[in-house]
């Protein structure tokens, strides 16, 4: 018994990485899980391993920059375990480069796969709990979006990326503010963990390496899918629209853009008077956190 007992979930870019862990994890709690993933190789393997463990997987190859192809994925869901609670939008890439060397391609392809990625299983999903809650049937629908730090603070090289992620945040915003009246809530996770993209680089794959001591490893991402795994369960209903900073043990609410007190003249103010107000006006401002890579 885990606490995803007869919940049904899919899990986007599950081949590996995060999305692998989340598959595993949900798995072992109760859930079936679709593993979707391009890399069809890949996501066998991970439903392997998690129907030898005793779990419930099948594959799924959709192309989630498709809107018809995941719709496929959600129906697949459906006809193969007979309902759908729950979508993990986990799937991503990167092309980075400096803001001046950032192509049309770069910024296309980053931002079809994790924005118009998020969308395109999203819609289908709430159009189908949508129909349940017409019927009066029970609805108990969860979206699991991911963003990163560098769309909530930007990223030096990572441009695109991090406008996709800043994307991602305010859609899980709008889906939670939208969709509640439906049974469907809606919150996105920002994880630090050991994955491809993150160990891509040397010094980041030496300072994330699992510890040969037997010790906590701070950066497994079993310790981000647990947020998950509670995220797409019953017990998480009652929350909704937050951005959850996860990090080895560490659980944290990431807080917003946040208006400020400002300064009111009460008229216009002039051209040449603007620089005296927004001199005030950030003196008082709480400086935000620093860009990564500053």
């Amino acid at each position: 018994m885990g606490i995803c007992d007869q919940r049904v979930v899919i899990v986007t870019g599950a081949g590996g990485g995060l999305g692998a862990a989340h598959a595993r994890v949900l798995a072992a709690e109760g859930a079936a899980v679709l593993v979707n993933d391009i890399n069809v190789d890949a996501a066998q393997s991970v439903v392997d391993e998690i129907t030898a463990a005793g779990g419930m997987a099948v594959v799924n190859e959709s192309d989630i920059t498709s809107y018809a192809s995941s719709g496929e994925a959600v129906a697949q869901a459906i006809d193969t375990f007979g309902n759908l609670t729950g979508v993990v939008n986990n799937a991503g890439n990167n092309r980075d480069r400096m803001f001046a060397s950032l192509s049309e391609a770069d910024w296309d392809q980053v931002i079809a796969v994790h924005l118009k990625g998020h969308f395109c299983i999203a819609s289908h999903a709430v159009q189908y709990w949508r129909h349940q809650s017409k019927l009066d049937s029970p609805v108990s629908g969860r979206l699991i979006n991911t963003t990163s730090g560098a769309g909530l603070q930007g990223s030096i090289g990572q441009s695109n990326y991090a406008a996709a992620k800043a994307g991602i945040a305010a859609l899980t915003l709008n889906q939670a503010a939208e969709l509640g009246r439906y049974g469907i809530t809606a919150n996105a996770i920002c994880p630090v963990a050991r994955t491809g993209m993150t160990t891509a680089v040397p010094a980041m794959a030496e300072r994330m390496a699992a510890p040969g001591d037997g010790s906590f490893d701070h950066f497994a991402p079993e310790n981000v899918s647990s947020v998950v795994a509670w995220l797409c369960s019953e017990a998480s209903s009652h929350v909704s629209g937050l951005i959850i900073e996860a990090e080895g043990g560490r659980i944290a609410i990431a807080d917003g853009w946040r208006s400020t007190t400002g300064v009111d003249k009460g008229s216009r103010w002039m051209p040449a008077d603007v620089g005296e107000a927004m001199e005030a006006a950030m003196a008082t401002a709480e400086a935000p956190q620093q860009v990564w890579g500053t």
